[in-house]
């Protein structure tokens, strides 16, 4: 249980630090804040609201590590290094499919809602 509590606590640091130091990171959490109640009103069924929110919550998630990522690249060296850069740009586009993702979900539920498919 104590191992359980400090994972609970290294988890709530890792956050509280991410959303301080990260404006993606707050603009996600703002975008889950309004998701939860547009998801219910956009989504068809409760699976499909559940659904809306997880697409939303992922891309907080791959925000987390993409975030994770660059401040280790960024701890190991601030010179200009090629292969970092493509480390930060891999990390940059996991966020990006996952934000393509999320918006295709969203634009197929609305038109489900709406009786366009």
């Amino acid at each position: 249980m104590l191992r359980f509590w400090r994972a609970t606590i290294n988890s709530w640091n890792g956050l509280i630090f991410a959303i301080r130091s990260e404006q993606a990171v707050r603009e996600e959490l703002a975008a889950l804040i309004l998701a939860l109640p547009a998801a219910w009103l956009v989504g068809a069924t409760v699976m499909r609201a559940v659904e809306l929110v997880a697409t939303v919550v992922l891309v907080l998630v791959v925000e987390l590590l993409n975030t994770a990522i660059e401040k280790l690249a960024d701890r190991l060296t601030m010179d200009r290094d090629p292969k970092i850069k493509h480390v930060k740009d891999m990390g940059s586009a996991a966020v990006g499919v996952t934000l393509i993702m999320a918006g295709l979900f969203w634009l197929f539920a609305i038109a489900e809602r709406l009786g366009l498919i």
